[in-house]
C-alpha cells in the first residue's frame, strides 16, 4: 500500500488483543556479554544507544531473538563509543502476548545482569492501543514495569499507572533527563511529565516516546495529529527538551522546530522494521562530542556487523548511510540550556594568585562600568606592583568611545572585565593602551626567555578587510631603531598582531638575527573568547592558542628580543615607531613573564 493509507492504517489500529499463552517455541537464552566495559560518565563523549521497534523479531512462533541479543551485547561489550543508556522507542512484540514479552524479557536480562541504565515504553502492538495509558494491568506492564527497574541505577520514577517513567543518566560530567512516555499518555501522564521537568529544572531532558512525528519522501518529519497534540501539551513550553525520539512509522525523518522560548529542539523518527529481517535489531547511535558541540548520528546492525559471511541483501542492511540515519547535529550546549541550566562561572581569582615568580607585567580592566567610555587620564595599573603602567592614548581622529569597559570576559580568565577597543586600519581611528615612560618593562630585552598572555574575543565583522594586522600588543619601536636592516626594519621590533582572516602572527626582531623570526596561529572564528601565550625558551619561541601548541612555530633560534626603545602598546601595532592601527574587540586580562611558562602555568583556570 502507498505511504499515506499505511499511515492512515497505523494511525487508528489497535493492538491485537494479549493471546492465550503459547508453549516458548523460539528463542534461546541471550548470550552473556563477554566485555567488562564501564562507561565513562565523566568524558565529554559519550553515546546515547535508541532502539526503535522490535516487534517483528518477537510475533507469536515467529521472530528470532538473535539480532537483539546482538545488539545489547554490543552495548555491554563496545567500550570505544561509550555507551552510557539505552533508549527503545516502543513496540517491543508484535501482538502484546504473554509469551512474546517473555522472549524478549529474558533478552534484556543480559542489561539486568550488569546493572547497565536502559528504558522502555509501549507502543501500540504492546498493549490495547485503543486506550490510553489508563488501560490497568497488561502483559507490557507485568514484563517491563516500574518493578523490573527497581535496581536499574538511572531509574527515578513513573507514573501511578506504570506507564510513564522517567531516568536521569549521566554523560559528559552531567546528568540528563529521559522521559520514557506510553503510547497515549493522558492528560494526567502529560501532566505528571511536566511535574518530573518542574522537579529538574536544571536538566537537559530528552523526550522518548512511540508516535509524534511522521516522515514524508524527503526524510522531513512531520507532526501527527497526536504529535501535534504532545509537542503543545508538553514539549513546545518546556525548554528543557531539546531532543525528541519516536518510532511507529517509518520512513526515518529528522526536523528542527523552534519552542516557545525560540530555541530549537530537533525532532527525530527512526524505525527500521520495513526492512530485512525486521530490521535486523537496528541501533542508532547518538554520539554526544560536548567538547566539539555536535551529536553524530550512526545506524547499523550489530547482529550483521557481527557476522563473517553476508549476502548481497544483508550487506545492504549493516549501516543505513543516508542522511536521515548519518548525520551530525552541531549544538552549543551551553547556549542551548543556559536559560534552564547556566553554566556557573566560577569567581574571580585574586590577581596576587597571578603574579607567579618571574612576572613582569600583569594588566586587568576592572572597575569601569559597562558600556562607559575609558577615561582620558586612566591608570591602569600593573598589578605586579613594579610600575609598568598603562594610560590612555586616542587616535586623532576618534573620540572617547573608541576604547570602553566592558562587562564580558573569557570565563577562563582570572579576571571578570575586558575592555572594548573599537579601531581598524586607519591610523586615525580607535584609542589604546601604552606603558609610562619610565616603566621598567621598556627596557628589557628576555634574554633567557619570556611569556606573552592575553585573552581576547574577535568582533562578527572582524573579517570585512578593514581590521587586519592590528595588534594585541607590540613595541612602538621599529626594528631599525634596534639596528635591524634585514626584512622591513620598519616594522615593529616586536608585534602580536591577527591578520585579515584573524590567524595570530607573534613577529619579532630577536637579539640574535638580522631579520624577523615569526610564528603563526591559524584562522580563528570570530565572537569567540580565545587564549594566545608565545613562549620563548631563551632559544626557539612556541605559540600556544588556548594552551595547545599550533603548527607553524619556526626552528630557528630566536634569542631574546632587540630593544628599540620606547614603550609598549596594547591594543595596537606600531610602523616606523608610529602607532600603525588599533585593534577592534575585548581584550581581556595580559600578562607578561620573564621565563617560559609551562602551559600548566598559564593564565587558563
Amino acid at each position: 500500500m502507498t505511504d499515506t493509507s499505511r499511515r492512515t492504517f497505523l494511525l487508528g489500529a489497535p493492538a491485537v488483543a494479549a493471546a492465550a499463552t503459547l508453549p516458548n517455541v523460539l528463542g534461546a537464552p541471550a548470550a552473556p556479554a563477554t566485555g567488562r566495559h564501564r562507561p565513562d560518565t565523566e568524558d565529554p563523549r559519550f553515546t546515547l544507544v535508541v532502539m526503535p521497534d522490535t516487534q517483528y523479531l518477537f510475533d507469536e512462533d515467529r521472530g528470532d531473538a538473535a539480532p537483539l541479543d546482538a545488539s545489547l551485547r554490543y552495548v555491554l561489550d563496545e567500550s570505544d563509543d561509550n555507551v552510557v543508556f539505552l533508549a527503545h522507542l516502543g513496540d517491543l512484540t508484535q501482538n502484546g502476548r504473554a509469551d512474546e514479552f517473555a522472549r524478549i524479557g529474558r533478552s534484556f536480562q543480559a542489561l539486568d545482569r550488569r546493572r547497565f541504565p536502559y528504558s522502555t515504553l509501549a507502543g501500540n502492538h504492546d498493549i490495547d492501543g485503543s486506550k490510553d495509558d489508563q488501560r490497568g494491568p497488561s502483559p507490557y506492564l507485568d514484563a517491563f514495569g516500574p518493578q523490573r527497574q527497581r535496581n536499574s541505577p538511572t531509574f527515578r520514577g513513573a507514573s501511578k499507572d506504570g506507564y510513564n517513567t522517567y531516568h536521569v543518566f549521566r554523560g559528559g560530567g552531567r546528568e540528563w533527563l529521559l522521559l520514557a512516555l506510553d503510547w497515549r499518555p493522558s492528560a494526567g501522564g502529560l501532566n505528571w511529565a511536566k511535574q518530573v521537568l518542574a522537579q529538574h529544572p536544571g536538566l537537559p531532558a530528552i523526550l522518548t516516546i512511540h508516535e509524534l512525528v511522521w516522515a514524508d519522501d524527503n526524510a522531513q518529519a512531520q507532526f501527527s495529529t497526536f504529535g501535534e497534540h504532545v509537542w503543545k501539551e508538553l514539549v513546545e513550553g518546556n525548554d528543557q527538551i531539546f531532543l525528541t525520539l519516536n518510532g511507529h512509522y517509518w520512513p526515518t525523518g529528522r526536523t528542527v522546530r523552534k519552542n516557545a522560548a525560540g530555541h530549537d529542539v530537533h525532532v527525530h523518527i527512526t524505525n527500521y522494521q520495513d526492512r530485512y529481517y525486521g530490521g535486523s535489531a537496528m541501533v542508532r547511535l547518538y554520539q554526544f562530542d560536548l567538547a566539539r558541540g555536535v551529536i553524530d548520528v550512526r545506524t547499523f546492525s550489530p547482529w550483521l556487523a557481527a557476522q563473517d559471511h553476508l549476502s548481497e541483501l544483508q550487506q545492504q542492511e549493516v549501516e543505513r548511510s543516508g542522511a536521515a540515519d548519518y548525520f551530525s547535529l552541531e549544538i552549543d550546549f551551553a547556549e542551548r540550556f543556559k536559560g534552564f541550566a547556566p553554566v556557573p562561572v566560577p569567581p574571580a581569582r585574586p590577581a596576587r594568585q597571578l603574579v607567579i615568580p618571574g612576572t613582569v607585567a600583569y594588566w586587568r580592566f576592572e572597575g569601569g562600568q559597562d558600556g562607559k567610555a575609558v577615561p582620558d587620564d586612566v591608570v591602569v595599573r600593573d598589578q605586579t606592583g613594579r610600575g609598568n603602567d598603562l594610560t590612555r592614548v586616542t587616535a586623532p581622529g576618534s573620540g572617547p568611545d573608541a576604547l570602553k569597559y566592558s562587562s564580558e570576559f573569557s570565563p577562563r580568565q582570572p579576571s571578570r572585565a575586558s575592555l572594548r577597543f573599537d579601531g581598524g586600519r586607519d591610523p586615525s581611528r580607535g584609542a589604546y593602551l601604552r606603558t609610562v615612560d619610565a616603566a621598567p618593562i621598556n627596557k628589557l630585552k628576555f634574554e633567557r626567555g619570556y611569556t606573552v598572555e592575553a585573552f581576547f574575543r574577535l568582533p562578527a565583522n572582524f573579517k570585512d578587510g578593514h581590521h587586519g594586522w592590528c595588534g594585541l600588543f607590540a613595541r612602538q619601536g621599529s626594528g631599525a631603531a634596534a639596528g635591524k636592516t634585514g626584512d622591513d626594519p620598519q616594522e615593529s621590533a616586536a608585534t602580536l598582531s591577527l591578520s585579515d582572516s584573524g590567524e595570530l602572527q607573534w613577529a619579532v626582531y630577536p637579539l640574535n638575527q638580522n631579520r624577523t623570526s615569526t610564528n603563526w596561529g591559524h584562522e580563528l572564528p570570530v565572537e569567540k573568547w580565545w587564549h594566545v601565550a608565545v613562549v620563548n625558551d631563551g632559544r626557539r619561541t612556541t605559540m600556544y592558542v588556548d594552551g595547545c601548541p599550533v603548527v607553524r612555530n619556526p626552528a630557528t633560534p630566536a634569542v631574546g628580543l632587540a630593544d628599540p626603545g620606547g614603550s609598549w602598546l596594547v591594543g595596537a601595532s606600531s610602523y616606523g615607531g608610529r602607532v600603525d592601527r588599533s585593534f577592534a574587540g575585548l581584550l581581556g586580562d595580559v600578562r607578561v613573564v620573564d621565563r617560559p611558562l609551562n602551559p600548566r602555568e598559564f593564565m587558563l583556570g
